[in-house]
């Protein structure tokens, strides 16, 4: 079955352990996700996201640009594998030859310093999809765990560049990715834009009550719009009863998409590991064992169709629209 991921920080991974002074690369490596691991798990297509922690990075418009010079780097030397995409037509034109496709995204919106030439810049660089926020307020908007404060009647969604930016992305045609986004936020979004976004890897409140997943009524809407909810692999964000060192289960995985797909629909599921971004330990291991998960699938009474559009089809049909 093949598949696509809509998030995994594998890139920064390998720029931080090269800075280490490891020798590593994307072919071959110990982390979750590489190009032989991909190739034995089947694999479409990848979005690799360039990952900034605004807490500890004072230079993250630099980072960013290093992450995104690193993959272009190692897709050249693998180019034969696997090939950088920028529209739907480059992601068909791969499948046809037999290539794995690589699709650059940002993590951390507030790496453009508010700059709409910046994301413009970025865009030009191949960014097709960005994280409004990380962890952290920025330029843009609130990250998750700001709520609403009833007693002051105070908001903390979108700023007033965050208006401007998601306008952009939508001209652009850079798709809006709402995880990591305060509630207020994602509403903003959902109230101020006309196409589909999504939320790469972001699981169900109603599930596991951690304040990065998504309420009902979050799913339903992105649903509506024609969005996609990436599922997370982390243990913290799959169960209540998780710490984050504990075994990350295909069950809770699956029962993750059940509850997404109830809610939303079928076609408002897809994929979002967050492998290399994630520091648990997975039931499967890393991404060339993925097939286990389709597996457990067909076990539990997905029908293939279904399976096929959590996997790979949902995201093919979004970015056909949107690329």
């Amino acid at each position: 079955m093949k598949i696509v991921d809509f998030h995994c920080d594998t890139i920064s991974q390998l720029y931080d352990i090269r800075e280490s002074g490891e020798n590593i690369n994307l072919r071959k490596n110990r982390l979750h996700l590489d190009i032989e691991k991909m190739k034995k798990g089947d694999y479409m297509l990848q979005v690799f996201a360039s990952y900034v922690d605004l807490g500890s990075n004072n230079k993250s418009l630099e980072s960013c640009l290093s992450y995104i010079d690193l993959l272009y780097d190692e897709v050249e030397k693998n180019k034969d594998d696997i090939e950088i995409v920028y529209t739907y037509e480059d992601i068909i034109k791969n499948i046809k030859e037999n290539k794995m496709s690589a699709l650059l995204s940002i993590e951390e919106g507030g790496v453009c310093k508010g700059n709409l030439s910046l994301l413009r810049n970025f865009y030009r660089l191949g960014v097709r999809m960005m994280t409004l926020t990380w962890n952290y307020e920025n330029e843009l908007a609130y990250p998750n765990g700001y709520f609403y404060n009833k007693e002051k009647d105070e908001r903390k969604g979108l700023k007033e560049k965050g208006f401007e930016f998601i306008n952009e992305m939508e001209k652009l045609g850079m798709i809006i990715d709402v995880s990591h986004l305060s509630d207020d936020g994602i509403y903003d979004v959902y109230s101020n834009t006309t196409k589909p976004f999504i939320a790469s890897h972001s699981n169900a409140r109603s599930v596991c009550s951690h304040q990065r997943n998504l309420t009902d009524d979050m799913i339903k809407k992105i649903g509506d719009r024609g969005g996609i909810i990436g599922i997370n692999f982390y243990s913290s964000f799959l169960n209540n009863n998780y710490k984050s060192s504990d075994i990350s289960k295909i069950e809770d995985i699956i029962n993750h998409i059940k509850y997404t797909s109830n809610i939303g629909g079928i076609d408002c599921v897809g994929i979002g590991s967050d492998f290399d971004g994630i520091d648990c330990p997975l039931e499967f291991e890393n991404s060339s064992n993925m097939q286990l998960i389709y597996n457990e699938m067909k076990k539990s009474g997905f029908k293939e169709s279904d399976i096929e559009k959590v996997f790979y089809k949902n995201s093919l049909r979004l970015f056909k629209e949107l690329l």
